[in-house]
């Protein structure tokens, strides 16, 4: 924890895939929505530590279009966390300088709840300390498929790969630098697979409620201590 990071060579774009919520509660012996619970407490952590390392964007991936597969129950769970963290958490989005944006398709989740979110995202478009890029009922397949599906629709009859950039989900945010997966699980299960082919890979062993500090400072000092060649020579 304590290695000497490099302000200089931190990255701009930090894209989480928060994993090992349901496995850290049933350690435990506890409902899988608890560890949904923690884990949402990680997250809020977690923004205060990319401002602190004046990291200016953040792809948290939070609802994935394979969780509809699971229990029901624990998909309502998850939709009242997400709602209640957004609707306790406006002010401090404010207080903090946090800009709230989403990737994925709304149209599946409760209406009350998209209205919470784009309520956040409206009071706090100006905000640009931190961007913070949800990731609700998103897929990367699907974010290329919406993608491609728009430009056809605009009158495109020949699509380029700067197109496709511009139409993806995560527009206009550049693509991250940082690719992190918590729990151990050695996979980028259809994240951002367009945008990440030049991110930097991570894979703490750590599960989502115990991701730290510490945790953040090593996966920095990995990031640093890389080549990024972008597939050419130095």
């Amino acid at each position: 924890m304590f290695k000497k990071l490099d302000n200089s060579k931190l990255p701009s774009h930090v894209a989480i895939i928060i994993d090992g919520n349901g496995r850290w509660a049933t350690k435990r012996g506890l409902p899988r929505t608890i560890g949904h619970k923690e884990g949402m407490k990680t997250v809020e952590k977690t923004l205060d530590l990319f401002i602190k390392y004046n990291i200016k964007f953040a792809s948290l991936f939070a609802f994935s279009t394979e969780n509809w597969k699971r229990d029901k129950e624990e998909v309502n769970g998850i939709f009242d966390i997400v709602r209640d963290y957004l609707n306790s958490s406006q002010e401090e989005f404010i207080k903090k300088g946090i800009q709230l944006r989403t990737m994925g398709d709304l149209t599946k989740f409760p209406k009350d709840l998209v209205k919470s979110i784009e309520e956040i995202k409206e009071k706090t478009k100006n905000n640009d300390k931190l961007i913070l890029n949800l990731a609700l009922n998103y897929g990367g397949r699907a974010d290329i498929v919406h993608a491609v599906n728009t430009l056809i629709s605009s009158g495109k009859t020949k699509v380029t790969e700067d197109d496709i950039s511009k139409t993806l989900y995560s527009s206009p945010l550049p693509d991250p630098d940082l690719v992190i997966r918590t729990s151990g699980e050695v996979r980028i299960s259809n994240f951002m697979i367009y945008q990440m082919a030049y991110s930097e890979l991570y894979f703490p062993k750590v599960l989502w409620p115990d991701f730290n500090e510490k945790e953040l400072r090593k996966a920095l000092y990995s990031y640093q201590n890389r080549e990024r060649r972008f597939g050419g020579r130095k």
